[in-house]
């Protein structure tokens, strides 16, 4: 890659294309997360810390018209979160917090000559809060065993600043120095042991006036679609089933539109199982299924839960 001080030898819109994979992948806090349970109801006043770890890797595709081949990122990527379950004016609710880091290496043949970048620090913080509008009422935890699950209708909105690590100097980097806002509407729906769960919302981006070379970035909004089917197998274990679908996010630059809109399909599954009555652990894995341009890679990961709070 490159920096103010060589000539630039990529055209501008491969070097938005592999910056945007890299920095979204590093983050974790793109479209393509894939998040079970997340519009199911739990007992109010509940905290938990939340501790994982991730790993991804992949390749890196681009338009025709760009002369950059072979592609490839490798990231181990480290999230630190608390999540406290609400009372709303008698809804349900949670808010999120979480704080990223991530190492990442990327490589890619640009003109037929090798480069890569490696880089490691924090990413962009994100703050999240989810209500469940219908079907899920705030229960205490003395209140919720006789609680049974139908229909649940949430909506949730994600604030993310721009805290992490970013040089305008350097073309990759693990925060991305804009915001981003996603409003998201969530429906699921229990049968017996299985849920089905469907949500729907749309990232919007603030500009990057410091971007590399002194630029102006912009980014079109984001949509994004994710569903699961999930099963309980009892004793607080469960396993899913993930799809994800996201596209747009095309970007400009200098008011130069660029050819690099996204429309990819990720599939996955996850399996969630308690050690204890307040620790539990989480794997999660998923795939690239159809990538049209941006990134087509496998992530694994694991995530600690230790819970807390009144009752016990």
């Amino acid at each position: 890659m490159t920096d103010r001080r060589r000539k630039p030898v990529l055209p501008l819109p491969g070097k938005l294309t592999f910056l945007a994979v890299l920095a979204a992948a590093a983050t974790g806090a793109c479209a393509a997360d894939i998040e079970p349970r997340s519009y199911s109801n739990i007992p109010t006043g509940l905290n938990f810390l939340v501790a994982g770890y991730a790993y991804t890797q992949g390749n890196v595709s681009f338009s025709p018209s760009v002369p950059i081949t072979n592609g490839k990122i490798a990231i181990h990527r480290s999230y630190l979160a608390y999540v406290r379950s609400l009372e709303l004016f008698v809804l349900s609710g949670k808010v999120d917090i979480i704080i990223p880091e991530a190492w990442l290496s990327g490589q890619a043949d640009v003109q037929g000559k090798p480069r890569q970048r490696a880089i490691s620090g924090f990413g962009d913080p994100l703050f999240r809060l989810y209500v469940n509008l219908y079907g899920a009422p705030a229960l205490s935890l003395k209140d919720f065993p006789s609680y049974q699950q139908d229909v649940i209708i949430g909506a949730s909105l994600a604030i993310s600043p721009p805290g992490g690590q970013y040089d305008p100097d350097k073309l990759v980097n693990i925060g991305t120095n804009r915001w981003f806002f996603k409003p998201e509407i969530g429906l699921s729906k229990a049968w017996g042991p299985f849920t089905a769960e469907l949500a729907a919302g749309a990232f919007f981006f603030t500009d990057n006036t410091v971007f590399f070379g002194g630029e102006l970035l912009q980014q079109s909004p984001m949509y994004s679609m994710q569903s699961h089917l999930i099963y309980s197998f009892g004793s607080g274990i469960w396993g899913a089933f993930d799809a994800n679908y996201y596209a747009g996010g095309r970007t400009t630059a200098d008011h130069i539109l660029n050819n690099d809109m996204q429309q990819n399909w990720r599939g996955g599954a996850t399996l969630a199982f308690p050690l204890s009555r307040q620790h539990s652990i989480k794997l999660y894995g998923s795939t690239g299924v159809l990538a049209r341009t941006g990134s087509n890679y496998d992530n694994v990961g694991i995530s600690w839960q230790y819970r807390w709070g009144e009752g016990l």
